[in-house]
């Protein structure tokens, strides 16, 4: 049987569908987390803004009182960054991407990482921990006085790699600051973390519900592994399978959603690293070509950006003057008036979410770039 093709805009619209990007979606936001596979969360704001552009009604209380109360959790996982999850999740895919961390570690510190006596980092830092959460600059000032000629970045970063550790609020919540502690996650979260085979088989398949159709590629340039061909063709015959237009193959779930290529596609603000842009090897489902210096910048950052028919057309920042807040929307290319009338509109409404506590707001538009 010959695979369907599934063209660039048809990939567009699946994605956006499964991300609630189309429509927002009814749903609690344990349940939005979880089928989002997590939010990107090494900046404590992000997330929220990630859901309120995705779910009906969203109130930051909401996610913050879950975060209090150990259902949803910050913690590194996909490519080593730390992210927002349900706490099921957390426990359910951190041995999956165990590989992936260690990798990190090797790729981040180099030859401050090789030759660690890492049983000897956890075995020090594992009693501290199982008195009480820690932060790390408690940790580097014990891990330190056992590895004096290493960067103390690095220890705390190898116990990270080997503990699995979940922040404890209020690090993480929204307006936040300071160095927050992190705790052993199975105590903390009253579970325990899976097996590594079922961890792997629920990453794909979260995965391909989240994000697919999509390549091995795909998969392992949003999860931070390597060498996973043999290990999804295992998996393979419980999969389906299309084309794209370069002929590269693209898994799926079966029965997963595919909406007409032609489906409208409203305006959405995306906050800084919000995985829509980071969860496939070939981004030009989303964003096109000439763009990606735009939003991909250096030491790692991404900006903040909105949507146009499903597409990243440009950015946007706010600023604060005492009581007055202002969006810019900074577009990529001239907007048409239906264009900056709808993101107007939009976008007000995210400024009173981010800045509620201010008296009067405003959307700029900047020229373009």
């Amino acid at each position: 049987m010959t695979e369907r093709t599934l063209t660039l805009r048809e990939l567009n619209r699946a994605t956006l569908a499964r991300q609630y990007l189309l429509d927002r979606a009814a749903l609690d936001v344990p349940e939005a987390i979880a089928g989002l596979v997590g939010l990107q969360a090494q900046v404590n704001n992000p997330p929220y803004i990630g859901l309120w552009t995705r779910l009906r009604d969203f109130r930051r209380g909401e996610l913050t009182a879950l975060m209090r109360r150990r259902a949803v959790v910050r913690g590194a996982l996909l490519r080593s960054t730390l992210h927002l999850l349900t706490a099921e999740d957390y426990l359910l895919l951190r041995p999956a991407i165990q590989p992936a961390l260690e990798r990190a570690l090797r790729s981040f510190f180099g030859a401050q990482a090789r030759g660690l006596d890492t049983a000897r980092l956890v075995a020090t830092a594992l009693p501290l921990l199982e008195e009480r959460p820690r932060s790390f600059t408690e940790l580097r000032a014990a891990l330190v006085a056992i590895e004096p000629d290493r960067q103390p970045e690095a220890l705390a970063y190898a116990v990270r790699t080997y503990l699995p550790l979940v922040q404890v609020p209020p690090g993480g919540t929204w307006g936040s600051g300071g160095s927050p502690a992190y705790a052993l996650a199975e105590p903390w979260l009253g579970g325990v973390v899976a097996g590594p085979q079922e961890s792997f088989r629920a990453l794909v398949w979260r995965y391909l519900a989240a994000f697919g159709p999509a390549t091995v590629r795909d998969l392992q340039v949003w999860s931070g592994l390597t060498g996973l061909k043999d290990a999804v063709a295992a998996l393979r015959p419980k999969l389906c399978a299309f084309r794209d237009e370069q002929g590269r193959e693209l898994l799926d779930l079966p029965d997963r959603p595919l909406p007409p290529a032609d489906l409208p596609a409203p305006p959405r603000f995306l906050p800084e690293y919000d995985n829509l842009l980071l969860a496939h090897a070939d981004r030009t489902r989303v964003i096109p070509d000439e763009y990606r210096s735009l939003i991909f910048l250096s030491a790692a950052r991404v900006r903040a950006t909105y949507l146009l028919d499903g597409i990243v057309r440009g950015a946007w920042k706010t600023e604060r003057v005492r009581d007055a807040a202002t969006l810019v929307v900074e577009p990529f290319a001239p907007l048409s008036p239906p264009d900056r009338a709808a993101l107007a509109d939009e976008g007000e409404r995210l400024l009173r979410f981010i800045a509620d506590d201010a008296a009067t707001f405003a959307v700029r538009f900047a020229e373009p770039v």
